[in-house]
């Protein structure tokens, strides 16, 4: 009848010992998260770059032929109010005649606005061509003083080091007089 207690004694200290450790677990694991929760947020974007994440521009006051350089993440962004003979020019290219071929119809999505990085591809200058008085290249797009490159009115590369046609950045129009880049 001893050694029965003795082994009701032992199931009961078991039994107390698997609670215990189980507390003890369940206590360490709250506490990593506790502890891991602040650290994740702060990886988080901070609300300055959150707002630097997209950027509306009003193209009400840009007239035809005329374009605008914006800011946007930090880099230069050109909007160009096309003429007629700008976007036929862009659209009669024969493909086998670019570098990087990409149609005009590829690149905007209305014909009369053009959105394109301000940011040549070679080394990173910024292409001059927004005001009708710099030197637009031999293709009437951006000339890159740097190192000679030039852009049609589609912002493809024609001529000169730059390996690829200048970025489209992700935009679309809110209205028919704005649009929202990012």
């Amino acid at each position: 009848m001893a050694d029965s207690a003795i082994g009701s004694g032992h199931a009961d200290i078991g039994t107390r010992r698997d609670f215990l450790e189980l507390v003890a677990w369940s206590s360490a694991a709250v506490g990593a998260g506790c502890l891991a929760l602040p650290l994740i947020d702060s990886m988080n974007p901070s609300a300055d770059v959150l707002a630097l994440s997209s950027t509306e521009v009003d193209i009400s006051g840009i007239d035809e032929g005329m374009a605008i350089t914006v800011t946007w993440r930090g880099s230069p962004v050109f909007v160009r109010h096309r003429t007629g003979a700008e976007i036929e020019e862009a659209e009669g290219v024969d493909m086998g005649a670019l570098r990087d071929p990409q149609t005009d119809e590829s690149r905007v999505i209305d014909p009369k606005w053009l959105v394109v990085s301000g940011v040549c591809t070679h080394l990173g200058c910024v292409p001059v061509g927004n005001k009708p008085s710099e030197n637009r290249g031999e293709f009437g797009g951006w000339f890159c003083p740097c190192h000679g490159s030039q852009f049609d009115t589609s912002g493809r590369i024609r001529k000169g080091p730059a390996p690829t046609n200048l970025p489209v950045p992700e935009y679309a129009f809110t209205s028919e007089t704005s649009i929202k880049i990012g």
